[in-house]
């Protein structure tokens, strides 16, 4: 059997469901407390005995007690011959063969982005359980070198498993586009927000009548000319925008995976992407790629695929169609298979 723990964020949701469907193993899901409904078809037991846990301080606390007492923890996991470990965070540490995805290194990438509290939080979870686990998946080659350069992780124990697009959600729409471009990303320092803003300045000048529509939370209460603020959004609103979007912008400076500009070439939105981290190897050719530290060049990116879209959008839903979740479940079924 394979042990899932500690879930749900919404990639580990979607891996989740797919496992519901298509999987060929016998899974069990065990939650702690803060998300009882995670276990997304699979069947699942919520571990009361792990201390409810949201903000950093209060994880600390639930991860100190349960390293200190893993006897109650571990007792759950006495069956199983293989635990996963979706959000990283080892505990309690089992004599079975384990396997812990990596997200991302950027704690150590780009730490100045970080609080004191929340580097310490990620060196504690993060850096011993990488490195005890049998397998480390992570969502990207460009985690995987990161890992093995910033943690000293041996390769041969990582495997590199891409996320997958949701297909029945993310898909074209009926209506017009509209002119607006779209940037779907809470307002954190490494989104780059502030660096686009000085883009669509020069952007404005060439194509006055196109607007920028920030999603996410974060965002100043006022907007340049130009600038619409829509906030924190359903998903269903979401899709409509990228389906609506003359052309999608993702200026990021980090991303240990990055799905938005594969959701959008779903969608059928143009796509015009930073160069950076693990965005050039999800993104291939179907996005125009920028310097996110650029001004210029993010304008003249933005302003090259709206002239083309249709060419832009062809490329798109070419390399969108390449990852699935079915694709992604049956990977992550090889390395259980690998340990079992």
């Amino acid at each position: 059997s394979v042990t899932g723990v500690q879930t749900c964020a919404l990639p580990i949701c979607s891996l989740l469901q797919q496992l519901a469907k298509t999987g060929t193993l016998p899974y069990r899901v065990y939650l702690p407390p803060v998300a009882p409904d995670g276990g997304e078809g699979l069947p699942a037991k919520v571990v009361a005995e792990y201390r409810a846990a949201r903000t950093i301080p209060e994880c600390l606390v639930a991860m100190g007690v349960a390293a200190a007492r893993p006897g109650p923890l571990r007792r759950h996991l006495a069956a199983a011959d293989v635990v996963h470990y979706p959000l990283t965070i080892r505990i309690p540490p089992t004599a079975s063969p384990s396997v812990v995805t990596l997200h991302d290194t950027q704690h150590l990438d780009l730490p100045a982005l970080f609080s004191r509290s929340e580097r310490l939080f990620r060196v504690f979870a993060y850096h011993r359980s990488s490195r005890s686990a049998s397998r480390v998946i992570v969502p990207s080659a460009f985690v995987r070198d990161r890992a093995v350069a910033t943690l000293g992780l041996d390769g041969s124990r990582i495997r590199v498993i891409h996320h997958g697009i949701d297909h029945t959600r993310f898909v074209p729409g009926t209506a017009e586009r509209e002119p607006f471009v779209l940037y779907p990303a809470r307002r954190w320092p490494h989104k780059n927000h502030d660096r686009l803003l000085e883009a669509w300045s020069i952007v404005r000048r060439a194509r006055p009548e196109l607007r920028l529509v920030f999603t996410g939370g974060g965002h100043p209460a006022d907007s340049p000319d130009g600038v619409e603020v829509r906030g924190h959004i359903s998903g269903d609103e979401l899709v409509s925008l990228y389906q609506r979007a003359t052309a999608v912008v993702f200026p990021s400076l980090y991303e240990g995976f990055g799905q938005p500009p594969l959701e959008a070439m779903a969608c059928g939105a143009p796509v015009a992407s930073s160069n950076a981290a693990s965005l050039p190897e999800v993104c291939g050719d179907a996005a125009l790629l920028f310097d996110p530290h650029d001004p210029r060049a993010i304008a003249q990116a933005i302003l090259d695929v709206v002239a083309a879209p249709d060419e832009w959008r062809a490329r798109g839903f070419a390399r969108a169609a390449s990852f699935t979740w079915q694709a992604s479940a049956e990977a992550h079924e090889a390395v259980y298979r690998e340990l079992l």
